[in-house]
């Protein structure tokens, strides 16, 4: 292509955009379309590829605010004078006299060592790799997630607590200070890579940036490593940070704290913390949710003539439970508000089950009532219906 069809390429009407569109609007439609036109996605439409390097050179310009402001002059310029060629450079002559300049200074398309225009760029402003012939612009990397383990008590898990974690993390190597030579020496660089860390390879017609395999994207080599991190420049470091571990957690629980994880590179985000929870059982209390369970004692004579019996909650404190007449063992009964707290800031209920305890030993007085007692009831007519119900299902 000659630079004189890159001038009558109208590169608003290739991207689909006005010509006093913003930044935001070009770069917006660029990459809807370099989606939509990528040869990877478009392998038997040779159109498609066609399309794409058009969209890729409009973007390159565009995006540019010096080169969209000289593309600008170029148009006007040739819609209102003559259109002459001479080698490589192109005159364009205006109202005033004459205007000349270079179109490949302009688009500075497949030349090398040039800062902008080539395919390999807008791909690699696309996807985040290597600019090839270009500046090296090396891409942000998050932060790696890091894990945790902690463990609670049960009155902890319900009310929520903060609790000190020591962290490892990865820091510059402090025998060598992070370049990963040994003391006394230093690294070198890359000859593969010139030092930018990233290479070019040619992929259907047009560049794409990778990282150099030989220093690893890192644009320096080490021909003597440093003894303590092994040439790879990186250390570790320990630190302890407190962390909220929120009330009403469960046994088992895995908590995500965003962004407190391993710090990121190249201004990347700090990766995440997880932390699996552990909680320790408590000797009366067990949980249901947000609800606290608790098993009670009840005399045989409290169960059956009813009253009043002191429950305790947790944290110490008591309560009055009323207790009817005639009431079974295993029965549960509820206490409202004394459980484990909800998302919403309420609480559950604390849910109370009652055992009938039977004695183990009884004075002459107390045999005797009950021995009244059986005489009164017959043990068999309460078992009448349980011994028929299994006749007939036999």
């Amino acid at each position: 292509m000659s630079t004189k069809d890159w001038v009558e390429k109208d590169y608003y009407k290739i991207l689909g955009v006005s010509k006093d569109a913003d930044t935001d609007e070009i770069k917006k439609s660029y990459r809807k379309l370099a989606r939509e036109l990528h040869p990877d996605h478009n392998k038997d439409d040779p159109k498609a590829e066609a399309r794409f390097k058009d969209v890729s050179e409009a973007h390159s310009v565009l995006s540019d605010p010096s080169k969209r402001k000289e593309y600008d002059q170029a148009r006007s310029l040739f819609g209102g004078g003559g259109f002459g060629q001479r080698g490589g450079t192109t005159t364009t002559t205006g109202p005033d006299g004459g205007f000349s300049f270079d179109l490949g200074d302009l688009f500075n398309t497949g030349q090398t060592g040039t800062s902008g225009g080539g395919i390999g760029d807008v791909l690699g402003g696309l996807f985040g790799g290597g600019r090839p012939g270009g500046r090296t612009r090396t891409a942000a990397r998050r932060g790696a997630d890091v894990e945790s383990k902690a463990t609670i008590t049960f009155e902890q898990a319900v009310d929520g607590v903060t609790v000190p974690l020591k962290m490892t993390s990865a820091s510059p190597c402090s025998a060598c200070g992070g370049t990963g030579a040994k003391a006394g020496t230093v690294p070198r660089v890359c000859p593969t890579c010139t030092g930018t860390g990233y290479t070019s390879s040619n992929a259907g017609g047009f560049a794409i940036g990778e990282p150099c395999r030989d220093c690893k994207g890192r644009g320096m080599l080490v021909d003597d490593p440093c003894p303590v991190c092994s040439g790879s420049g990186r250390g570790s470091s320990s630190h302890t940070i407190r962390v909220r571990i929120p009330a009403g957690v469960d046994d088992g629980q895995r908590i995500r704290l965003k962004g407190k994880g391993a710090p990121g590179e190249n201004g990347g985000r700090a990766g995440d913390l997880y932390i699996d929870v552990t909680v320790k059982p408590h000797a009366v209390f067990g949980r249901k949710d947000e609800h606290l369970t608790l098993e009670v004692p009840v005399t045989f004579a409290e169960a059956t003539l009813g009253g009043q019996i002191s429950v305790p909650t947790l944290g110490g404190a008591s309560v009055k439970l009323k207790i009817p007449a005639g009431t079974p063992s295993g029965r549960v009964f509820r206490v409202r508000g004394r459980g484990a707290p909800r998302s919403d800031g309420t609480k559950g209920d604390l849910l109370v089950t009652v055992d009938v305890a039977v004695p183990q030993s009884l004075d002459d007085d107390a045999r005797a009532a009950v021995e009244t007692l059986q005489h009164s009831t017959s043990g068999d007519e309460l078992r009448a219906e349980l011994l028929a119900a299994a006749r007939k299902s036999s």
